[in-house]
């Protein structure tokens, strides 16, 4: 494994389109990358390979949980681009625990030798509540990456995720990248929705870089209805995501995070709204 990385933050707020469109552009680049979806929803990667794949619980279910007979291509699939993919999966709402699907993935992938053979192993992680499952990608990843918008709810998570990153860099060598802010106006002024005045401030706060802005265009909750990345359309531009793409494949500067308690959360971020 060359790099790996970890992608985070709010549900809904553009992770899994963040993540897949930044490993097709890593592909473009030249990389050979897999894409590990780590959500019980398991949509993370359909826009790479068309529709949704089997998950690693599907695979289990077939092979009647014998974990020694499931090969590497019973989950990998390959898409876009010649972009790998896995979706872990979960059980169903209110039954189970979805972290610990997670984890044993991460496990399961590791003892197949499957990290070794991708130079960039991108984890799209479920981040509204960073439990021990849902974190243990950061035990695998190099760069933890935060996908906030510019709202009190999106940046409280993202503070979250910041103590579980902060955490695990006392163990391994996980550390954050920085943020991405998504759904951004260019001529939006002040704190507004589409703004970015609260994560320019939250990121000063914890220490940490904007790694870039992504528009806030039709065209891209567009792409992802229609199951397709930004790469495959018409028209469209996709250099946001070459710009992350490129700053992550160029060892960004990376820090361990501070992160503020949750009461100073409030008075930080949401005084400011």
């Amino acid at each position: 494994m060359n790099h790996a990385y970890a992608f985070y933050g709010k549900g809904g707020i553009g992770k899994s389109t963040t993540s897949s469109n930044v490993a097709v552009a890593m592909a473009k680049m030249g990389a050979k990358v897999l894409l590990i979806g780590c959500d019980p929803k398991h949509d993370s990667t359909f826009t790479i390979t068309g529709h949704m794949i089997d998950t690693v619980i599907d695979i289990l279910e077939k092979k009647n949980y014998h974990t020694e007979e499931i090969e590497p291509d019973d989950i990998i699939k390959t898409g876009y681009l010649g972009v790998a993919t896995v979706e872990t999966g979960g059980p169903p709402a209110g039954v189970g625990c979805g972290g610990y699907v997670v984890g044993e993935t991460m496990k399961m992938l590791n003892r197949m030798g499957v990290y070794d053979k991708y130079d960039c192993i991108l984890f799209d992680v479920l981040g509204d509540v960073v439990c021990g499952g849902f974190a243990t990608p950061l035990q695998w990843a190099d760069y933890a990456i935060i996908v906030t918008a510019n709202d009190f709810d999106s940046l409280f998570a993202a503070n979250r995720i910041c103590v579980a990153v902060k955490a695990k860099s006392a163990k391994y060598k996980v550390r954050l990248a920085g943020v991405v802010g998504n759904r951004i106006l260019a001529n939006a002024n002040g704190n507004g929705e589409n703004g970015h005045e609260l994560i320019d401030l939250f990121a000063n706060e914890v220490g940490t870089q904007v790694l870039g802005y992504v528009p806030a265009e039709d065209h891209i909750r567009r792409s992802r209805i229609n199951g397709k990345t930004l790469f495959e359309l018409e028209g469209i531009d996709t250099s946001p995501y070459e710009n992350l793409a490129n700053a992550l494949l160029c060892d960004p500067e990376t820090v361990i995070p501070k992160p503020m308690g949750d009461r100073a959360v409030f008075q930080v971020i949401g005084n400011r709204i």
